[in-house]
């Protein structure tokens, strides 16, 4: 079962509270050996249903092989904090601030927003200064986490460049630069369609359907041996070559994860070096971060850019103040302005439809989330709760890790959007 895909398990109907659900607490592999039943193993799907996800979302490399986003062998650089009292005084005062949710007249504070999303890790940075930073459940200082389809993010991010810079055409169809990829419904796209996810093409990702393609898509996937008797296709890109049509390219925005991977295979194919080798050439390399980041592969060792990377908390916030900073940091610039321009610019409006009504009236371009609020902010987003929201007008960067019990976050988006602002209009007014 391939990352990203797992995440159909059932959750239990009144699951445990963050408290109740810390892998601390439940024991999970704890001892050696651990008990029989606080066991997490593969290749069932059962290393991510609820509570397990828990202490998964820390420890992939335990269940699937993965590839290196290498750091380099230069030294971090280090992020800015305040004193350590007014750092302490900063998360008494956020942890106490007041928001509603949308559609509640109750109040929240801003600490029992993170309990109730099942935060992992929180980060905020405010014009380029840690003022907030807790970690909770799987999750330590020099830990790392799933981030999930914030994965897709990284990959949109390399594909912009590319565009700015002149080396990809997003006008180009699909087949001119893939050629293999013959009579798929991929085939007929332009790059920038695959870019925006407003192809046309035939693929479920509803996790409660057991006969939904996101299920044959994980059987592809899977880096496990085939079960006897299996001839469907055999990873990543032999998947995409079989992807029959549904609706229009260009028409509407449909939030299918084969699109990030049919990027991935674009940009390797232009670059010539695999999604991990640009993410570490382009970004970790240069952003100073503190650790390695790691992504997971298919069975003939192709990344996966729809959602396989695990990195630290503080490095994502890194990528974060990157994109505040409009490609610049620490002095240097690592890719042109006009990349974020058109990223926080965000897509058609008129193509969002309504399949996201927590999120809002917004738009999707580049693999970015665009809210297209009153502050300009725009995300990376990932199942269970993952998230890169970066808002301009605030000079914030925060950065949530999480293990929400469900995967959709339409559950967590009516208290953390919300909650978002709060902090944004408080960081402000200070």
């Amino acid at each position: 079962m391939t990352l990203g895909t797992a995440t159909g398990a059932l959750s239990q109907s009144a699951p445990l509270s963050a408290k109740e659900s810390d892998p601390k607490v439940m024991g999970w592999m704890q001892g050696f050996p651990p008990p029989e039943d606080k066991i997490i193993t593969q290749p069932d799907s059962v290393y991510f249903s609820f509570p397990r996800l828990r202490w998964s979302v820390c420890h992939l490399r335990e269940f699937l092989p993965t590839e290196e986003i290498s750091r380099g062998l230069g030294a971090p650089i280090p992020l800015h904090y305040p004193s350590p009292s007014d750092f302490a005084d900063l998360r008494t005062q956020i942890d106490a601030l007041t928001f509603k949710p949308q559609n509640s007249n109750d109040d929240m504070t801003w600490e029992e927003s993170l309990y109730a999303n099942y935060t992992d890790g929180m980060l905020i940075m405010h014009k380029g200064e840690v003022v907030y930073e807790r970690y909770f459940g799987c999750l330590e200082e020099d830990g790392k986490h799933a981030i999930m389809s914030m994965t897709k993010s990284f990959t949109g991010l390399l594909a912009e460049i590319m565009v700015v810079e002149g080396a990809l055409d997003d006008t180009a169809l699909v087949r001119d630069v893939i050629p293999e990829i013959g009579d798929s419904a991929f085939a007929t796209a332009t790059v920038r369609q695959v870019m925006d996810m407003t192809t046309g093409v035939k693929y479920s990702e509803n996790y409660a359907d057991p006969n939904a393609d996101i299920w044959l898509y994980s059987a592809a996937a899977s880096p496990l041996p085939k079960p006897e008797g299996y001839d469907g296709p055999n990873g990543y890109w032999e998947y995409l070559q079989q992807v029959a049509p549904e609706g229009n390219h260009g028409d509407e925005f449909h939030y299918k994860t084969i699109n990030s991977d049919m990027l991935g295979w674009i940009i390797s194919r232009v670059s010539g070096k695999s999604v991990t080798e640009l993410a570490s050439e382009r970004l970790w390399r240069r952003l100073g971060v503190e650790q390695d980041a790691y992504q997971t592969v298919d069975g003939k060792g192709v990344p996966f850019a729809g959602g396989g990377i695990t990195a630290g908390l503080r490095d994502l916030g890194r990528l974060g103040q990157l994109m505040l900073n409009h490609g610049e940091l620490n002095g240097e610039r690592l890719f042109p302005a006009e990349v974020v321009d058109k990223i926080s610019a965000g897509g058609d409006r008129s193509k969002f439809g309504d399949g996201f009504p927590t999120f809002g009236a917004g738009s999707y371009t580049s693999q970015w989330w665009v809210t297209h609020n009153d502050h300009g902010a725009y995300a990376a987003r990932g199942v269970h709760g993952q998230t890169i929201y970066v808002d301009p007008t605030a000079e914030m960067v925060l950065v949530r890790l999480a293990s929400f019990p469900q995967a959709q976050n339409g559950f967590i988006d009516p208290t953390s959007l919300p909650a978002y602002q709060a902090v944004a209009e408080y960081l402000m007014a200070r």
